[in-house]
């Protein structure tokens, strides 16, 4: 569905039908009854990327509750990369279908169906300010609900039917603030979770790879593109998915490959396969051999983390492939920001470089206006990068001085 008219949907209907879970739970209270939870449901719909930044607060639930079972429920768009991070049993998984509102209506009876027969102890909701979500997690039937809450904010209404309401931290990493969410289900303070949650000390998940598997997919690869196969290949990801606006100018992507090419580098564009058009525009600037169109190559993100092995650099605007570069052991990333910020969606990546102009009306992208900009289309938080800087940043983390 387009993404306006799921914000549209969310709203409209969204507004009338957490009132009314409002009143009924006014009336017919369900408060928890203070025994560890047995079975914890996390509501994450919507960001691929995100599911790498929620990974801490899975591993922390699981040390904080080892006998509780943990389920997801998710956009099946984004159940491989949940898989792929093998935290949740795949019989725990629920899914949606957001391609069209029957696929979304009818999933969503059978969701709430499944929950329901599960009996969900807790509900962490990690959408920001969302009503679906919050409407999900009340008729999971679960007791203890946890999710962001606006307190005395006007706007950004979802109900006042938590039990454990959260104060959403715009300052805070987005990963910090889901370690949050887990501590305020035992918090006791007002507002919810004052304390601060231990820091989470253990490593990001890796993707194992075996060797047999990386070298069929690098033999692939360039049975598939020959005229890579003696370079050192950076990858580029011009695409800014469903939100152009954070993607940095299309003609820096141009001169940065193009230069890239000239110094003997090869260069893939990836991508899905909607951005086969505006990665072939990048390949027909360069006109050459060495450049090459790799979007919807990949047949699944597994495939996508195993060419990233081949790569010596990835740069990528802000979305999911920077995120996903964190489950790789080595690969140098390069990351723009501007409408959205490193502050909250830093990678978790040790090797993971982030430019970000913090102009006065960045970032513009937040929970507060349910991503929606104010902005024009001029985005100037991402024209003010320019190549130069991103080149010498380039042949740093390539190992080549400027």
């Amino acid at each position: 569905m387009n993404i306006q008219f799921q914000r549209a949907v969310d709203r409209y209907v969204g507004v009338p039908i957490c009132a009314l879970f409002s009143l009924v739970n006014r009336i017919l209270p369900k408060d928890p009854d203070g025994t560890p939870p047995k079975k914890i449901l996390i509501i994450l719909l919507s960001e691929m990327g995100s599911l790498v930044l929620a990974q801490p607060m899975i591993m922390r639930l699981k040390q904080q509750y080892p006998e509780a079972s943990l389920h997801f429920l998710m956009f099946g768009k984004n159940r491989e990369v949940l898989d792929l991070l093998g935290v949740v049993p795949p019989e725990n998984v629920i899914t949606l279908d957001d391609k069209s509102l029957k696929g979304l209506v009818g999933d969503s009876i059978r969701a709430i169906r499944t929950m329901r027969r599960l009996k969900i102890d807790a509900v962490i909701d990690c959408e920001l300010f969302a009503r679906i979500s919050n409407i999900f997690s009340y008729l999971s039937g679960a007791p203890l609900r946890v999710g962001f809450h606006r307190h005395t904010q006007e706007g950004l209404y979802r109900g006042s039917f938590l039990t454990r309401p959260v104060l959403y931290n715009p300052y805070r990493h987005l990963t910090q603030q889901f370690l949050t969410l887990a501590s305020a289900l035992e918090s006791t303070t007002d507002p919810v979770a004052k304390m601060l949650p231990e820091p989470y000390t253990g490593a990001t998940p890796v993707l194992e790879f075996t060797n047999e598997e990386l070298a069929h997919v690098t033999r692939e690869l360039h049975t598939f593109f020959p005229t890579i196969k003696d370079r050192k290949l950076v990858l580029i990801y011009p695409s800014g998915g469903i939100l152009p606006i954070r993607a940095w100018p299309l003609k820096s992507y141009f001169q940065l490959a193009k230069t890239l090419l000239g110094e003997g580098y090869a260069v893939g564009v990836i991508g899905m396969k909607d951005d086969r058009e505006i990665s072939q525009s990048v390949v027909d600037h360069c006109k050459d051999p060495h450049c090459v169109n790799l979007a919807g190559y990949t047949r699944s993100v597994r495939h996508l983390l195993a060419v990233f092995h081949r790569a010596a650099l990835l740069v990528t605007n802000d979305g999911g492939p920077g995120q996903f570069a964190a489950l790789t052991p080595r690969l140098p990333t390069i990351i723009f920001f501007g409408p959205e910020t490193p502050l909250l969606y830093k990678s978790l990546g040790d090797n993971a470089y982030c430019f970000h102009r913090q102009l006065p009306c960045s970032p513009c992208l937040t929970a507060y206006n349910h991503r929606t900009s104010p902005c024009d289309g001029d985005n100037q938080c991402l024209k003010q990068i320019t190549v130069e800087q991103v080149l010498a940043k380039a042949h740093e983390m390539l190992g080549k001085s400027a």
